[in-house]
């Protein structure tokens, strides 16, 4: 065997000659000589053949098979001489044609192939050893088995099939040694150079897989780079093995015996032809047929044949396409609508849904104004809902238009996508594709039943959705508030932020003051729950002593808080004992709990007595100073009653009147 890069000289040292011993034919009969007769005509056999050119093989010498023995007597004489048999007429015409024959081969130089030539033989047989060649001019060689120990597959060589050989030079068993590997390697590596300067494509087999790329058989391994085998990314090497590829020849080197193929740049050209065929009949508004090359996020790229074009998202169809897998797959064939083609950058827009009828053709006419219809919810926005109505037909519903209630809340709060809600359809706009319609509307209107559920006077419950500076607001239904303003939220009228009395989430239960549908309002009392003054009007009259605590003074009084959330007012001139004028006489120091500038101290309990009532507005009249007086007289009925026991004298009884 002989390696790839292995390229047999073709000259021959100085001074080699080839002989190859060929037997005298049978047929033939030898001329004899006598003994004194052989050098003559030795002579005259080296004057006939002529010596070799210099460079050229040496003639070929032919012998007799096997020796003549020289004839005695008769028969010698007889045969001594061919040129007098001739002369004569006793031998035949036949065998003086053949005798000359002979003489004009031996005569004419045998010139034998060089180690470096190339020779066609025919396969004689196949051996043992290995193939026998016959090479004409009776000269067999012997291609050596070890050459054909690494074939792959049936063994390429019969017997009586033409074969092309070189000589090595060598001979075994009788037999003129023979590469066949060399010629053919020879040829292989003049077809890949002749690839190679042409740029022609040749085919060859992938055997194996290594680091980087592909060992493609091309009659000797090449060398198909993995960025050189497509024209994308190739990941799995592994099942290119055994497949037939077109490649093209990179670089060579013959000495070393490396190749380097490329499958990718005859594809290249392909595409490159195909694209160029392709922008030269391409024009806007053309409909194309494309594969599916890859899809994205936003759209997918169609193959056109060699040029790729952009079908967006949005022109895959009239209705809402979530992902484009669900419009299209890689490897589909589609037919498209060239929208817009830019020469200079090589830029197409494609589109799909352009060749299907336009369903806003005929909107107005189909969703007047007041029709109510049937949806699904497809997406969620921030301000609001959109609704599809048939495939590629959808509208709004804004979030004002969701609810009856003024509350303000995300939509994703009322509606999830996929829900099927029905809607009214409020506005049609087909230039702009635009449909406005109301969920809302195609409900009645809750504000009336509510009215109707909850009149004035009835008491509900809730929990605070929101506080504000001027109350409260308190939701009774799901969507649905009232508002509880701070001044009724407590009798005394002394909370200034609802902040201080409630938190969101508290649960109240407050009363229906006023419903009112139009504005879509509800007014709430919480003091109205408890009506604690009516309670204590039935129970309280107009001269009863009454303790309280004050609360808060002023300059024109003193508020007692005489039951939770029940105040009162001590008026200045009800508090101080008032004297005539000039009259410096000490008044008795009034009873425990008075103070000497005429003042209620705030936070202490006093004694005061009801002087006024008014139901009607919810005030009451307190007197400090009168019940500091009935307190007095009290105790005086007390100590009388004391004083009249059986020790009692009459200036005791004297006295207690007196002081009356």
């Amino acid at each position: 065997m002989f390696s790839d890069n292995e390229n047999p000289g073709t000259e021959i040292s100085a001074g080699q000659t080839a002989t190859a011993a060929t037997p005298a034919p049978e047929t033939i009969t030898s001329t004899v000589q006598t003994e004194e007769k052989i050098p003559a005509a030795v002579e005259a056999q080296d004057a006939t053949i002529a010596p070799p050119a210099a460079g050229e093989p040496a003639a070929v010498t032919v012998s007799p098979a096997e020796p003549v023995a020289a004839p005695d007597g008769a028969a010698a004489v007889e045969h001594s001489d061919v040129s007098a048999v001739a002369e004569s007429g006793e031998a035949s015409t036949e065998s003086s044609a053949e005798m000359e024959q002979l003489m004009e081969q031996y005569a004419a130089p045998h010139q034998a192939p060089s180690e470096g030539e190339i020779e066609s033989g025919q396969v004689v047989a196949v051996i043992e050893l290995g193939v026998v060649v016959d090479l004409g001019g009776k000269t067999e060689g012997l291609i050596p088995a070890q050459e054909f120990a690494e074939l792959d597959g049936p063994f390429p060589l019969q017997a009586g099939q033409p074969v092309e050989v070189q000589r090595t030079g060598d001979r075994k068993d009788g037999y003129v040694l023979l590469s066949y590997q060399r010629v053919r390697r020879r040829r292989v590596w003049g077809k890949i150079e002749e690839a190679y300067r042409h740029k022609t494509d040749i085919t060859g087999k992938v055997v194996d897989h290594i680091k980087g790329g592909l060992v493609v058989d091309i009659g000797v391994r090449a060398f198909l780079p993995a960025s050189q085998a497509d024209t994308h990314p190739v990941r799995d090497l592994v099942e290119w093995k055994d497949r037939e590829l077109t490649v093209r020849v990179l670089k060579m080197n013959r000495k070393r015996g490396n190749v380097v193929v490329s499958r990718r740049a005859i594809l290249d050209e392909q595409v490159q032809a195909q694209k160029q065929a392709m922008l030269d009949s391409m024009a806007e508004g053309q409909t194309v047929k494309g594969v599916v090359k890859n899809v994205t996020g936003y759209g997918a790229f169609v193959d056109l044949g060699g040029i790729d074009g952009l079908l967006h998202i949005t022109d895959m169809s009239w209705g809402r396409v979530a992902s484009p897998l669900d419009a299209v797959r890689p490897g589909e064939e589609v037919e498209v609508k060239i929208l817009k083609y830019d020469r200079e950058k090589g830029r197409i827009s494609l589109g799909r849904k352009q060749l299907l009828p336009d369903p806003w053709a005929s909107v107005a006419e189909r969703y007047a104004i007041g029709t109510k219809l049937a949806g699904k919810i497809m997406g969620l926005t921030d301000y609001g809902a959109f609704v599809e109505l048939e495939p590629g037909i959808e509208g709004l519903v804004h979030v004002s238009e969701m609810s009856w209630s003024k509350r303000k809340q995300h939509p994703s709060k009322i509606v999830k996508v996929g829900d099927d809600v029905e809607v009214t359809v409020l506005g049609v706009d087909s230039n702009e594709r635009r449909i406005s319609l109301g969920m809302k509307q195609a409900q009645s209107d809750p504000w009336q039943q509510l009215a109707e559920k909850y009149p004035v006077g009835t008491v509900v419950s809730g929990k605070i959705r929101n506080l504000t500076e001027f109350g409260a607001f308190l939701e009774i239904e799901e969507g649905f508030d009232g508002l509880i303003h701070v001044s009724d939220i407590s009798w005394t009228g002394r909370v200034k932020n609802p902040a201080d009395v409630y938190k969101k989430g508290d649960a109240v239960e407050a009363k229906v003051l006023k419903i009112d549908p139009a504005s879509r309002r509800v007014s709430l009392g919480v003091k109205q729950v408890n009506d604690i003054w009516s309670s204590w009007f039935e129970k309280h009259k107009v001269g009863d002593l009454i303790r309280g605590r004050v609360s808060r003074v002023t300059t024109f009084g003193a508020f007692v808080e005489i039951a939770d959330g029940i105040e009162g007012l001590c008026h200045i001139s009800e508090i101080d004992e008032r004297r005539p004028k000039g009259d410096k006489q000490q008044v008795v120091a009034p009873r425990s709990g008075a103070r000497q500038s005429g003042l209620l101290d705030p936070g202490r309990d006093y004694e005061f007595k009801i002087v006024k009532i008014s139901a009607d507005q919810h005030k009451i009249g307190l007197s400090y100073r009168a019940a500091q007086k009935q307190a007095e007289r009290r105790d005086m009925e007390d100590y009388r009653s004391t004083k009249s026991s059986a020790t009692a004298t009459i200036g005791d009884a004297i006295m207690a009147k007196r002081s009356l």
